[in-house]
């Protein structure tokens, strides 16, 4: 079965077509125009393109036009009431899948649909290399030399072969998402999507249907039918950023898709099969989530069926150069000949912890690059924030201890959350970084204090702690 969408300004030609192809299995999109099938495309999974080449608003020139700058890789097949033997050569030399004279008959429609789907996998195939040999972002992976990464790299290798389930843990900026990027590559969906989904940055009300997709008017504002992230990964990879942070309920549906390898749309019954492949990542201790009952057990097992740690940038610190000299050569969009770091700036980025890990180093190179004007070598004194900023404690077990007469431990969260506020400003995006957790895990934190005006000759933030009695998600005030 294949997505067709079908593009004609005659409601009459596009029910023929829609009938034939449902017919023989498809699922069948209609646009009016071309600037409209370039909205669907934009919002759904087209395997192939029907068009009509004579349309008032946007013709089936332009259309193909527009799917080949944008690099879909889907091919389109012409229709047409006014066949010549030079319009004909004019649309197979501009890139056309097939050609079609109306009136057409049902054989010579299914049999140029058939030849056509041979060509998307040859056109994404393609358009998949033509993007690896020009953005080394995608290449990233290969910039290292350290033992620990080359331990990763092996074991992406070989978990991209088998059709496993892979949890990639490791603190943020670690390079998550490029470990899923070189698994997807590396397997044979290499030629199907890539879609990425940050758990965290969707609300949770909303988060079942961009997962799972939505029928019409199952809620309000769905005045239409939407595929979810897992139908429109098809037969590739979808990767879940930020796991730890999906809420219980949706926990409950997601187990029930990757058990069951199907799914129904909110509002819907129909049960649809699910080919994509499931990579998921978090910056959260998943089992201590799950000794807390903020994440489902069941649900954990299920994912970290290959688990794979990222090590942070300082257990890794051979990789610091190499790392450095591809940011520079992605920013200046050349390569760079010769010593980029003096002795003495190499060893300030050897010393310093990187709490931000390769995020914050090519944030930091970024910057001086920009003072700099691109120059090379850079000194220490290129990098004045590192030499400003006080040395971030290590996570080993002495960062604290707990005093033997015991603690007030709601005391201790308060004063935590109040100081972070304190030296951000009230910044919550930066309190969140102070502390090394995500946004939305700071959020919860919030959650359990609430704000006060302080009183006179006050530090600026006074909170008060509310104790929350969490039982599988459900929280109630004490």
């Amino acid at each position: 079965m294949a997505q067709i969408l079908v593009v004609d300004d005659e409601e009459k030609i596009r029910l023929i077509l829609n009938i034939m192809l449902t017919a023989a299995g498809h699922q069948v999109f209609e646009a009016e125009s071309g600037r409209a099938a370039l909205a669907v495309l934009e919002r759904e999974a087209v395997d192939l393109v029907i068009s009509d080449m004579r349309m008032d608003e946007m013709g089936g020139i332009e259309l193909l036009a527009s799917i080949r700058e944008k690099e879909l890789g889907c091919p389109l097949v012409f229709i047409t009431a006014f066949a010549t033997l030079e319009s004909a050569v004019e649309a197979l030399r501009l890139g056309a899948a097939d050609y079609l004279v109306k009136p057409f008959e049902e054989k010579d429609v299914l049999l140029a649909v058939e030849r056509s789907l041979g060509v998307r996998r040859l056109l994404a195939e393609n358009i998949r290399l033509k993007k690896e040999s020009v953005a080394d972002g995608r290449t990233a992976p290969g910039i290292f030399v350290s033992q620990p990464m080359q331990q990763v790299h092996t074991m992406a290798l070989k978990v991209a072969a088998s059709e496993a389930t892979v949890l990639l843990t490791g603190e943020s900026g670690t390079g998550k998402e490029v470990v899923a990027h070189l698994i997807h590559q590396a397997s044979n969906r290499c030629h199907e999507r890539f879609v990425a989904v940050n758990c965290a940055a969707m609300a949770p009300s909303l988060l079942e249907a961009e997962l799972f997709g939505h029928e019409k008017g199952s809620f309000t504002g769905a005045d239409k039918v939407r595929v979810g992230k897992f139908e429109f990964a098809g037969g590739g990879t979808l990767f879940l950023d930020e796991i730890g942070e999906l809420p219980l309920e949706a926990q409950a549906k997601l187990l029930r898709a990757i058990q069951e390898k199907s799914l129904q749309r909110v509002g819907g019954n129909q049960e649809i099969p699910i080919r994509c492949r499931l990579v998921c990542a978090t910056n959260q201790d998943l089992a201590r989530l799950v000794s807390q009952d903020f994440f489902r057990e069941d649900l954990f097992y299920r994912l970290a069926v290959f688990p794979i740690h990222m090590p942070p940038l300082r257990e890794r610190r051979p990789d610091i150069v190499p790392l450095v000299r591809h940011c520079i050569e992605k920013l200046s969009g050349r390569p760079v000949a010769g010593e980029i770091l003096t002795p003495a700036a190499q060893k300030l980025l050897g010393e310093y912890p990187w709490p931000g890990n390769i995020r914050e180093l090519f944030n930091v190179v970024e910057r001086a690059m920009i003072m700099k004007d691109g120059a090379t070598p850079f000194s220490s004194d290129d990098f004045p924030y590192l030499c400003s900023r006080e040395a971030v404690p290590s996570t080993g077990d002495d960062v604290f201890k707990v005093p033997a007469i015991g603690l007030d431990y709601e005391e201790l969260q308060r004063s935590i959350v109040r100081q972070s506020l304190e030296l951000t400003a009230g910044n919550q995006s930066a309190a969140a970084r102070l502390l090394r957790v995500s946004r939305a895990r700071f959020r919860t934190l919030l959650s359990l204090i609430e704000a006060q005006p302080s009183p006179p000759g006050g530090s600026g933030i006074t909170v008060r702690v509310q104790r929350i009695v969490i039982k599988r998600g459900v929280g109630t005030k004490e």
